[in-house]
């Protein structure tokens, strides 16, 4: 569907990488302005300058780093103050660890455990408030929310951030069955593997898809769905592992073994990939 039809501007979260960016530039391909908002200046600044001389749309930054909570919302309020917002797209966020770990089996687990819930959980219903009343008043508007498949059933190893997923699902669904008679319409994507900062940018291949290519399969079912794994890949994925991977053997104490064991070879390996990268560095 024509995009354009629900406003001028689009807002992206976490939009300097990844799924973010990702969105952000099918966005202005597609004909939007869009506001970028983000924690490190230099990297959007580079985005929008790239979004500007490629589409040839107009940008606007806002620096906010989500772990810090409530208080940056005020700063990014002022920022969106007087766009006519037709999208949100809300998809910052973090995991609590770079591979499968128990609960407290990571690095100063107070400070994390608030870090996760303040980017994932709270940027969600916050950055949703600060665009609703407006869309509300124009009868039309666009938010997606970007949760995971790790969110769709409970994942040991993953806990909390398949917890806060769940959480962007629900919260996702509800707000859709809420606004929808308003002419809002409010979607959840739930991906598998997307090659991006959080996966280690893993090479893309008919499991793993670039960032890129899941945005612009993810963007082509608004209007036809509002809950979504975002492109058929994923889709077909998320079928065999209901098939394959059901609840009991899931939440078993055998699994959980196996993918500690298997976590532990992938760390091995990575950090011996990593040695043998930064000797070649040096000898170059």
């Amino acid at each position: 569907m024509d995009l354009r039809t629900y406003g001028q501007w689009a807002v992206v979260t976490g939009a300097t990488s990844g799924i973010g960016k990702a969105y952000a530039c099918e966005l202005a391909s597609r004909g939007l302005d869009v506001v970028l908002v983000s924690r490190s200046d230099d990297k959007l600044r580079i985005v929008a300058k790239e979004i500007e001389h490629q589409y040839g749309r107009k940008t606007r930054t806002i620096r906010a780093d989500f772990t810090d909570g409530h208080s940056i919302y005020p700063a990014i309020a002022e920022g969106l103050q007087g766009l006519e917002i037709g999208i949100l797209v809300n998809n910052v966020g973090m995991s609590y660890f770079d591979h499968f770990a128990c609960f407290l089996d990571v690095p100063d687990p107070e400070r994390k455990i608030t870090e996760v819930i303040n980017c994932n959980m709270l940027s969600v219903p916050q950055m949703t408030r600060m665009v609703l009343p407006d869309m509300i008043k124009r009868g039309k508007g666009l938010i997606i929310n970007i949760s995971s498949e790790a969110g769709v059933r409970p994942q040991p190893l993953l806990s909390l951030y398949s917890a806060t997923k769940i959480f962007v699902t629900y919260f996702s669904q509800c707000l859709n069955a809420e606004y929808k008679g308003k002419g809002i319409n409010v979607q959840c994507v739930a991906p598998f593997m997307v090659s991006s900062n959080m996966t280690h940018n893993m090479k893309a291949n008919c499991f793993v898809k670039s960032a890129s290519g899941f945005a612009r399969e993810a963007l082509n079912t608004v209007g036809h769905s509002s809950y979504t794994s975002g492109c058929l890949s994923h889709a077909l994925q998320n079928v065999a592992l209901t098939v394959l991977l059901p609840d009991w053997l899931r939440m078993s104490q055998f699994l959980v073994r196996k993918l500690q064991r298997l976590d532990e070879v992938i760390t091995v390996k990575r950090r011996a990939s990593e040695e043998e990268k930064k000797l070649r560095e040096k000898e170059e």
